[in-house]
């Protein structure tokens, strides 16, 4: 390197000199390009150890920290910015296994093994490389921090159940972290940072988000890998303009073949189809071209767009490179390998085409490199990593299994001496993984719940735009939103679907049709109205809508109510009355009212259908399948449960044409007033009375029926009201432990901390001052004269003198009370001696023992006390005249 730099100093001079004379000769001076191509050409070793020593500078504008401003190495751990010996150790096994591998693949790309981490080049050499203003020091790559890749992976299992199964580990990893391109797709990155710096900046390349991903399921029990390769480029520039929308996919639909009921022998035989077969042939042949035509618009559409992609052929493509991560199987009940795009949480198969090959994988155990050809993508892969002729390893010590010896090779192992030193010298050649430099992944609540960086994150699919929000961030609480389009442009909308969280109104999704104008609102358990789903066009009443309800929510039983301008029916189930069904029809209100007035302008009922499931308490000749209350014709309309071993069902009709005697209160039944069919006549159904009394009762029943239809036209009314009022609230619900956001409870815990340290120093300040009993009894706000304090004085010491020999007295009392209660006991025992068993004697002694230890504890209290009970008064005495508030009065007395 000197010797380059003397012989550019020397040219340079000489140039200058030949200029100068030239100038004086008055030539003019040839441009340095002139110069040169006026020299000789070089040589090609000439050439190639030029190249040799300009490829070993390091040029400061290509040392890329990008990440000093915003992290602060100085507080980062030092196992971030050193090295301990076994990383130095592992340094060396990896710098000599990366040469011997460029040695024996000399056309393959070097490994990614040692990147630098955020720390970047040492402290000590910053000030260096910003000095260098041409060319660094030599081998000033040798002092950059590297730690190797196995090393960076930090298994951990969060605290957290949902990021324990690997879909919400990946989605979790997926939102969390912005997409930052590689510098140079052709490579993999200069440097690698941590998970945890990761985590606190929230961003990251393909790497990164690789690191972090796989560090958590390793830690939650899987078997994962990072995987250094090529990968298509929308996957590698995460565009799912191309992909379908998860969200968008529907269930498969499970079509269970109902069981046909078997044919009964003598039933009636269905009537014949009169219809035409040639109109059912045209109508099915016309609906076949329809389709047949949307068909073929559909596949020219695709055709142009396949057309549009392949055009934009990728130039890179199968040399740009990805990583992401590998789970095999076997661990954690999983079935088959699978690929895990860490950009997109989305699973794919090894077969797939986004991944066009594999150079290196690696855990935090060991590092495999890939020794199969990769012509055909990873399809052919076999990932065996015990396998060392398709997957070279880095360290011996490794988990995976390798492959069964042949038959030779076994026999050619037979000597024992040969199996020990072969087993001796494995043993000296392996070297453990280190443990990982990075700290403990740590993910705070606040951060888990926020997820996505600065709370918001949009995904563009094809045809659909998904947008997130972290909860609590939108005051509706909306937390996700799907769009979808009809055109590949996304300028026509079909559908918006918003999820929402934490809304007091019980909101969970919202589906709103662009084309149709049909919104369909979903609830949660828990609506004031026990609302399930809302389907409407227009909140304005009297409107086609669908309301379904959580019926064990619901007293009446009601699971569905559909209105329309003219019609409303409901379903119920699990009633006592057995009603499964009614249907309503309105006529045309009487006078022109504003819509919202249903309670004094109802909408008049005109007819009434209700059904009834089978009560098996009844006979099914008594038990009413259909009830029909025709109001206008003044008929109703009964048709009974069918047996079954009948056909037919009985049916009667009542026909309201009442009369009434003189008095008016009386109604007069005749036989033409009920038309009855019944499969068994029976004699009570023949007899008037009987007629009479159903009739009664089912004109009471159809005043109840239209008083219902009423009720459920206003509860139609308060549930829209009560929507209006939550969709302009939009209140969200805040727990009781969430401390940060939930501001009434917040101001209540301060409330009482404070009421409670008030309380607190009133008491501390009422037990230090001996003087506030007596001064209360001063008038507020008055001087203390010298009488006053002397008397003040005075006061406390006779009444602490007082205290002190009420204390005495009372320990005196209890003294004599247990020695009196001794000696009767003892009197006792002398008495009944003779008589007592071994149990009361054991009682006595047991009792007398306990006796004598609190009667010596009162006399040593008592003794105490009449020693140090002089010593306090004194001391009190002292504090008085001591006090700021009596010692200037009571100077004198001193």
């Amino acid at each position: 390197m000197e010797v380059l730099k003397e012989k550019v100093e020397e040219e340079e001079a000489a140039e200058r000199e030949e200029a100068a004379e030239r100038a004086e000769r008055g030539e003019k001076t040839l441009r340095p390009v002139e110069v040169r191509r006026e020299e000789a050409p070089l040589t090609q070793e000439a050439l190639r150890d030029l190249e040799k020593k300009l490829s070993e500078i390091l040029v400061p504008g290509k040392i890329s920290i990008s990440t000093k401003d915003t992290i602060d190495i100085l507080k980062l751990p030092v196992s971030y910015q050193t090295n301990t010996p076994k990383e130095e150790h592992l340094l060396q096994v990896a710098d000599n296994f990366s040469r011997q591998y460029s040695d024996l693949c000399p056309d393959r790309v070097p490994l990614f093994l040692h990147p630098v981490n955020e720390c970047g080049l040492p402290a000590s050499w910053e000030r260096v490389v910003s000095s260098q203003a041409a060319c660094p020091p030599r081998g000033l790559w040798s002092v950059l921090l590297q730690k190797f890749v196995s090393t960076t992976l930090r298994p951990t299992l969060m605290p957290y159940p949902e990021l324990y199964n690997w879909e919400s580990c990946a989605q979790f990893v997926s939102d969390f972290l912005s997409m930052v391109p590689l510098p140079d797709p052709l490579k993999p990155p200069p440097f690698l940072y941590s998970p945890t710096t990761v985590l606190e900046q929230q961003k990251g390349n393909c790497f990164d988000f690789s690191t972090l991903l796989c560090s958590m399921l390793i830690g939650s029990g899987y078997d994962a890998y990072c995987v250094n390769g090529y990968g298509s480029q929308d996957i590698c520039h995460m565009d799912l303009t191309r992909e379908v929308c998860p969200l968008t996919l529907k269930p498969k639909e499970i079509v269970q073949q109902q069981e046909k009921a078997p044919a009964k022998k003598y039933a009636v035989k269905p009537p014949r189809d009169l219809s035409s077969k040639f109109e059912q042939e045209q109508e099915m042949k016309q609906q076949e071209q329809i389709k047949a035509e949307e068909e073929r618009r559909l596949r020219e559409e695709e055709e142009r767009l396949l057309e549009a992609e392949k055009a934009k052929i990728d130039p890179l493509h199968g040399l740009r490179v990805h990583c992401w991560v590998l789970v095999l199987s076997g661990k954690r009940e999983v079935p088959e390998t699978f690929f895990i795009d860490p950009f997109t949480a989305r699973s794919y198969s090894p077969q797939d085409d986004h991944f066009l090959g594999i150079e290196s994988l690696w855990n935090h155990k060991n590092y495999w490199v890939n020794m199969q050809d990769c012509w055909n993508c990873c399809k052919d892969l076999v990932f065996d990593l015990g396998d060392p002729v398709r997957w070279e390893y880095l360290l011996l010590g490794t988990d995976k299994p390798h492959l069964s010896t042949t038959e030779e090779e076994d026999t050619g192992m037979n000597d024992d001496e040969d199996l020990d030193n072969l087993c001796k010298d494995d043993k000296d050649k392996s070297f453990d993984m280190p443990n990982s430099w990075v700290e403990q992944i740590d993910i705070s609540p606040e951060a888990f719940e926020t997820r996505c960086p600065n709370g918001k994150k949009v995904i563009q699919y094809k045809r659909a735009k998904l947008e997130k929000w972290a909860p609590y961030l939108n005051s509706n609480g909306l937390v996700c939103r799907l769009t979808t389009y009809e055109d590949a442009e996304c300028t026509k909308t079909l559908e918006i679907k918003e999820w929402y969280q934490n809304r007091e109104d019980m909101l969970e999704l919202k589906q709103i049709n662009k084309v149709t104008g049909l919104n369909i609102d979903y609830f949660k358990p828990g609506h004031p109205q026990a609302l399930r789903v809302h389907s409407y066009k227009t909140m304005q009443p009297g409107m086609d809508r669908v309301m379904e309800f959580y019926e064990t929510a619901r007293v009446d039983g009601l699971i569905k109510r559909e209105e329309t301008p003219k019609t409303m029916t409901e379903y119920y189930q699990g009633r006592s009355d057995f009603l499964s069904y009614r249907h309503i029809n309105f006529g045309p209100r009487v006078k022109k009212l504003v819509l919202n007035s249903a309670e004094s302008n109802p909408r008049p009922v005109v007819k009434i259908t209700e059904r009834f499931s089978r009560n098996p308490a009844k006979p099914a000749d008594e038990d009413v399948a259909e009830r029909v209350f025709l109001i206008l014709d003044e008929r109703i309309q009964l048709r009974y449960h069918c047996r079954e071993d009948h056909i037919t069902a009985s049916k009667r009709e009542f026909l309201r044409r009442t009369e009434v005697d003189s008095k008016g209160n009386k109604i007069i039944m005749t036989a033409d007033m009920c038309v009855s069919f019944e499969v068994e006549p029976m004699e009570h159904t023949k007899k008037l009375l009987y007629q009479y009394e159903a009739m009664m009762q089912l004109k009471n029943e159809e005043k109840l029926s239209r008083h219902q239809a009423w009720e459920s036209e206003l509860e139609v009314l308060e549930i829209l009201k009560l929507r209006e009022e939550e969709e302009e609230a939009h209140t969200l619900t805040i727990s009781i432990y969430d401390t940060k956001r939930n501001e009434k409870s917040k101001e209540y815990r301060e409330a009482m901390e404070r009421v409670m340290h008030e309380e607190h120093l009133r008491q501390v300040e009422a037990q230090l001052d001996y003087l506030a009993p007596f001064l209360a009894q001063l008038p507020p706000g008055e001087k203390l004269t010298r009488w006053q304090a002397v008397r003040l004085k005075d006061e406390c010491l006779s009444d602490f003198k007082q205290r002190l020999i009420d204390k005495a007295n009372l320990i005196q009392a209890r003294f004599e009370k247990e020695t009196q209660e001794l000696q009767k006991k003892q009197q006792w025992y002398q008495e009944n001696q003779v008589t007592l068993t071994t149990e009361d004697e054991d009682f006595y002694l047991s009792y007398c023992s306990q006796a004598m230890f609190r009667i010596r504890i009162l006399e040593q209290r008592l003794n105490r006390h009449k020693e140090l009970a002089p010593l306090k008064y004194l001391a009190l005495e002292e504090k008085l005249y001591k006090d700021p508030r009596l010692v200037e009065l009571l100077k004198v007395f001193a």
